[in-house]
């Protein structure tokens, strides 16, 4: 049954003379029994039409002829029944309004993602899409040549949809990719990453992985990989990957990916890789290597030092007692007792890491 907040966005549209339905992903997701919070509306009301039914002064993005706002459940996206002319990216800057979701299905993609639903819950299925969700095939709307030159993108939509649904590329669009994959080499590393993060992020990650190999789409997109094992943290999957640095991670998430990197190449997590690493960047790492986060969060309460602030033998420490001037030894030696300290070799007490400092560095 749909949701009665959906239903009364589609049935103000209708009162107001417009046709209305609910189209792609939602639907889709709706007939598998998915759950999801994003909200694709097609309609015959224009942008401002849309505007001025909804009161949307405020809290709406107006995106290339769609209407986007919130409430506290959905994420709406209200756009006019149109026909794309150009894209750029996955924006069409081009394109003319038109009257009816016959014409309009013909710009969506994939069959599974062109089904329509109206404010009585009634699905319509124009392009087969019911029948390849039942066969669990990923096939393209109309020309399979325009859609992919329009935007190659929709090559790696289509292996994400392959990995989340646990579908099969259509064998005429599995043939194509492989022909065709130069054309990905066209698209942003930003939008290459951005698709990646979805297929890594599946729990069916691992037809995604098998379908970029076996299509030949590695080299294209700059990435290596031998065997990846599962992590419901898509760092945890990048972590594994060999991939070109020009693909854009915030600072912070870089970071992790290192961390984890650096982690399973050590293959273990101990009182050294949580201090100089962290808790968040272990656990991650703790579920490729199959360590429970229980285990590591008991290790990281336990330990001795959190940073060598926390030590009771500072830097001035180390130069008053070895007569020593600022230098990198000084720094030398505190990871030295650092060291030590988290290996439980010597406790975290003044006394005892001088007589430590005294016998090992004088």
């Amino acid at each position: 049954m749909i949701n009665m907040r959906i239903k009364k966005i589609l049935s103000t549209l209708e009162e107001n003379g417009y046709d209305a339905y609910i189209v792609g992903g939602y639907v889709r997701d709706y007939v598998l029994g998915n759950e999801t919070f994003d909200v694709d509306i097609s309609t015959s009301a224009k942008p401002k039409e849309i505007k001025e039914i909804f009161d949307l002064t405020s809290g709406s993005v107006d995106n290339y002829g769609s209407i986007s706002f919130k409430d506290s459940l959905y994420n709406y996206d209200i756009t006019t029944f149109r026909r794309d002319i150009k894209y750029v990216g996955r924006k069409p800057v081009a394109y003319d309004f038109i009257e009816s979701k016959e014409e309009d299905v013909l710009r969506r993609d994939f069959t599974i993602n062109g089904l329509y639903m109206d404010s009585t819950g009634k699905i319509i299925d124009l392009v087969g899409g019911i029948e390849d969700i039942n066969r669990k095939i990923i096939r393209v709307i109309g020309n399979m040549n325009e859609k992919m030159v329009e935007d190659p993108l929709r090559m790696l939509r289509a292996i994400r949809f392959a990995s989340k649904l646990d579908f099969e590329l259509e064998e005429s669009l599995y043939r194509y990719i492989k022909q065709n994959k130069q054309l990905i080499s066209s698209l942003s590393y930003e939008r290459r990453k951005s698709e990646l993060d979805l297929i890594f992020s599946s729990n069916n990650y691992e037809v995604g992985l098998t379908l970029l190999k076996e299509l030949g789409i590695l080299d294209v997109l700059e990435i290596n990989y031998d065997k990846v094992k599962f992590c419901s943290n898509k760092a945890g999957i990048w972590a594994q990957i060999e991939y070109n640095k020009n693909y854009p991670f915030p600072k912070s998430e870089r970071k992790i990916i290192e961390c984890v990197n650096r982690i399973l190449k050590y293959g273990t997590i101990d009182n050294i890789t949580l201090y100089e690493c962290g808790l968040y960047p272990c656990i991650i790492a703790g579920e490729v290597l199959g360590i429970s986060k229980s285990n590591i969060s008991d290790m990281y309460k336990n330990l001795p030092i959190y940073s060598c602030k926390d030590l009771k033998f500072s830097g001035i420490d180390v130069m008053n007692v070895l007569k020593l001037k600022p230098s990198k030894k000084v720094k030398d030696i505190i990871k030295d007792i650092e060291i030590n300290v988290l290996s439980n070799e010597i406790k975290n007490e003044y006394e005892e890491i001088k007589q430590y400092v005294i016998k090992n560095w004088r």
